[in-house]
């Protein structure tokens, strides 16, 4: 499966067939929410949400491919992410685009 956030691919052709998404909502464990709010005192990186964000990101592309190959789709064009805070210490991860397949 090609993903791309264009609205083409280089040297294909291909008939368009339908939006797809996927999502998640990821929360981190209350002990370690409460370490990273530790972090905001002294500054720096919070890692522990830095994973979580990066493993919401990847599930939520994991099911829009899936969507995309329900559909027969090769490719899925003009991908974008959204996320939004649902509450403290938890986030929902969006992401969608065009399916389609080659011609």
């Amino acid at each position: 499966m090609i993903l791309v956030n264009t609205n083409f691919i280089s040297g294909k052709n291909f008939e368009t067939l339908e939006v797809v998404k996927g999502s998640t909502i990821q929360t981190k464990h209350v002990g370690k929410d409460i370490l990273q709010s530790f972090k905001t005192l002294v500054g720096g990186e919070l890692t522990a949400y830095n994973e979580m964000m990066n493993d919401a990101r990847a599930l939520a592309t994991k099911r829009m491919v899936k969507e995309a190959e329900v559909l027969g789709a090769d490719a899925v064009i003009n991908i974008r992410y959204a996320t939004s805070a649902i509450m403290q210490g938890a986030a929902e991860v969006m992401v969608y685009g065009t399916a389609v397949k080659f011609k």
